[in-house]
């Protein structure tokens, strides 16, 4: 792993400060996020904004999970249970609520409880952002990363409607090699 060397201020740090400030950071990666998308959307309309976001979440996401691959020190291709361990380490894991279930040796089911997102657009009284498309680029890229033999299939996520006690939900299917 890269070693960088930490400015003295945050070297001293408490191990909760520290989380903090991890916290606070992932915060101000989802704010930039959101105000790019916004002033994409205010200069090119909706359809526009999420074409574009779609095709930066492709490269995030696979950079995101390489990143935490080489950071948990293991290689590609670890199936369902470092699918799940790896979920734990993306940035919105400090923000969100999400919880994973396994259903089978083959199948894990992954829901966002809470999106900070979400949750931000109905304070200001805004419709929920129709994120499902994106969706599918950022969590099949994720997972593919991880496996390339995992699957990825969305349970729910906006513009459905249903009622829900989550903000999105996906599958992720571990499909045999010969299948």
């Amino acid at each position: 792993m890269e070693q960088t060397e930490l400015p003295e201020d945050i070297e001293s740090l408490s191990k909760e400060q520290l989380r903090e400030l991890l916290s606070d950071m992932a915060k101000r990666w989802l704010a930039h996020d959101g105000l790019w998308f916004q002033a994409v959307e205010r200069a090119h309309g909706m359809d526009e904004a999420i074409r574009l976001d779609a095709e930066a979440w492709y490269g995030m996401t696979r950079g995101e999970a390489q990143r935490i691959l080489r950071f948990l020190g293991v290689s590609a291709g670890g199936g369902l249970d470092l699918l799940e361990r790896a979920l734990r380490f993306r940035l919105y894991a400090l923000l969100n609520d999400q919880e994973s279930e396994r259903v089978g040796d083959d199948t894990l089911i992954f829901r966002m409880r809470t999106c900070r997102v979400q949750e931000a657009r109905r304070r200001k009284g805004l419709p929920d952002f129709p994120c499902k498309e994106v969706g599918k680029v950022e969590y099949s890229g994720f997972a593919a990363s991880i496996d390339p033999r995992i699957k990825t299939e969305v349970i729910a996520c906006p513009p459905d409607d249903e009622p829900r006690d989550y903000a999105c939900a996906w599958r992720f299917t571990l499909k045999d090699e010969g299948a």
